[in-house]
Formats: C-alpha cells, structure tokens, sequence
C-alpha cells in the first residue's frame, strides 16, 4: 500500500494517523519531494475511475494562483496530467493506493480495511 502525503497537510496527518490506528501497513511518499509522475498520475486516474479534475488540489494556493478553475476546462486530459506532474502541491492529498483500489482525499468511511 502507498501513502502519499504533504506532512504539513492536517488532512494528511489526519489520514495517516487512521491508517496508523488500524494496523496498516503502507509505504510513505513525500508528494513534493517525490512528486507522481506523469505515467503514474495516468495509471491512477484510470484505475480509479475518478475525472482527472479530481486529482487537483482545488483549494491550494497554487491552484487559485494558476486561476485553474478558469483554465482547466479548455485543457485536455494529457495537458492536466503533464501539468500535476509538475508541481506536487497542485496534487490532491491524500492519495493511498492499495492493489486497484485508489482514494483521493480522506473520508474516513471510505477509508476502511
């Protein structure tokens, strides 16, 4: 299982520490540091069934920065990924990817083992 993170991010701590308090085991990655890859971001948004708008960090202030609210729907699929390959902080967080399974954000009633 890979758990994808910004450590500064509440949510993030929130969703690890569940993670942590069931007894799960997961790989812990740094989303800024070790930033998804292109490949990668395309291989979870298909395997996830999520539109690729849902892997944007649409409250982050890149995001508002970037005026992506206004820009992504003129831009196609591949011009999306490429461009959260770019930047980790435009990710959204957490991502936790277990076999096919794929979850973007923390609910914890989604987040059951």
């Amino acid at each position: 299982m890979l758990f994808i993170e910004y450590p500064k991010c509440s949510t993030c701590r929130k969703a690890k520490k569940h993670l942590e308090d069931l007894g799960v085991e997961f790989e812990d990655r740094h989303i800024v540091e070790d930033n998804p890859t292109a490949e990668e971001l395309k291989d979870w948004i298909a395997r996830s069934g999520y539109p690729v708008k849902k892997f944007f960090n649409t409250s982050g202030m890149k995001y508002r920065a970037l005026d992506l609210k206004n820009r992504l729907p003129e831009m196609t699929d591949e011009e999306k990924i490429a461009l959260l390959a770019s930047d980790g902080m435009l990710v959204k967080r957490p991502i936790l990817i277990d076999g096919d399974r794929i979850l973007v954000g923390f609910r914890e009633s989604e987040w059951t083992f």
